[in-house]
């Protein structure tokens, strides 16, 4: 009978009550899964990959785990590098009550804690796929953390921060661009 109590109250509260809003991130730039334009590629005159402006794309989002204190981002082509994946971005202690990054925000480094990517830099390093490699799909990925801001040093590479996050996160959310070379 108490079961069946609770089955009732369960069916009469409104489903705003039994679902917390999702994590999302989203861009003004792309769509989730759709083709990024070139500018957002990466500019390295010494990579004939390299093929657009290094512009970051704009990123925005909402509804964060309750109890978030910072933020982490991580981009990364998993199929880059010939298959071994490839980190064009690590940036953490982004601050609780950000919601987004203006296009070209993070190419500048600024509004966060760089960490190491692929090739060296700690800012924005934009997709460099090499001309017959087909489509890659570069991960956005918003990690919601209970570590206070500037709590992670600088400088760290993709998977010692995932090993500083563990026990930390409370939720992520993703968007996914995809971008080629081949014509």
């Amino acid at each position: 009978m108490v079961m069946f109590k609770r089955a009732l109250l369960l069916a009469l509260l409104p489903g705003s009550v039994l679902a917390a809003p999702v994590f999302t991130l989203q861009s003004s730039d792309f769509n989730d899964s759709a083709m990024l334009n070139k500018t957002f590629a990466g500019n390295n005159k010494s990579n004939p990959s390299c093929t657009g402006d290094n512009v970051s794309p704009a990123l925005s989002w909402s509804n964060a785990p309750a109890g978030t204190r910072s933020f982490a981002l991580m981009l990364t082509d998993p199929v880059g590098g010939k298959g071994l994946g490839v980190t064009h971005m690590v940036a953490y202690n982004i601050t609780a009550d950000r919601t987004q990054f203006a296009q070209g925000e993070l190419s500048k480094g600024e509004g966060y804690t760089g960490g190491k990517n692929s090739p060296g830099t700690t800012s924005y390093y934009g997709p460099c796929p090499p001309v017959g490699s087909g489509i890659h799909h570069y991960n956005f990925v918003m990690v919601a953390t209970d570590l206070p801001v500037n709590q992670l040093p600088g400088g760290l590479t993709h998977d010692e921060l995932i090993a500083k996050l563990k026990g930390h996160t409370l939720g992520a959310a993703t968007i996914v661009g995809r971008f080629t070379n081949d014509k």
